[in-house]
């Protein structure tokens, strides 16, 4: 089975220092590392692992107003291995998918949609890049 663990949840902001704020001094995750993405945002870390990833406004997505009564949910992401065999799935099954190897890091990543349209995330070892 390619998907191994839950890496993290990532939510849409409306504000995102009001959020991060949130996230720390409520929940008691700590803002730490995150790659140099071309977005605005946090990685919240809850001990060694970032598990609530948090999204600014980025100019692509539609304003954000009100909250939904299940939140901003964006995706979520696992950790997996088997990069070719899950890819192979994906094919086999006429899912489409988006693939990203994340910078520094060097993790391939893919996206898919599950069939309500929530975007799911794997997370490949570094060592499964090619």
């Amino acid at each position: 089975m390619p998907a191994v663990a839950l890496n993290h949840y990532t939510i849409l902001v409306q504000d995102l220092e009001r959020t991060k704020d949130f996230y720390e001094d409520i929940v008691g995750l700590k803002s730490g590392d995150r790659p140099p993405l071309s977005f605005p945002g946090y990685w919240l870390y809850c001990g060694a692992d970032p598990v609530v990833h948090l999204i600014g406004y980025r100019p692509e997505d539609p304003k954000l107003e009100g909250a939904p009564s299940t939140g901003r949910l964006d995706h979520i992401a696992f950790h997996a291995v088997d990069l070719p065999l899950m890819k192979s799935r994906l094919a086999a099954n006429e899912i489409s998918y988006e693939e990203r190897v994340l910078p520094r890091m060097n993790m391939t990543q893919l996206f898919f949609k599950d069939p309500d349209g929530v975007t799911i995330e794997f997370n490949f070892p570094a060592v499964e890049t090619v």
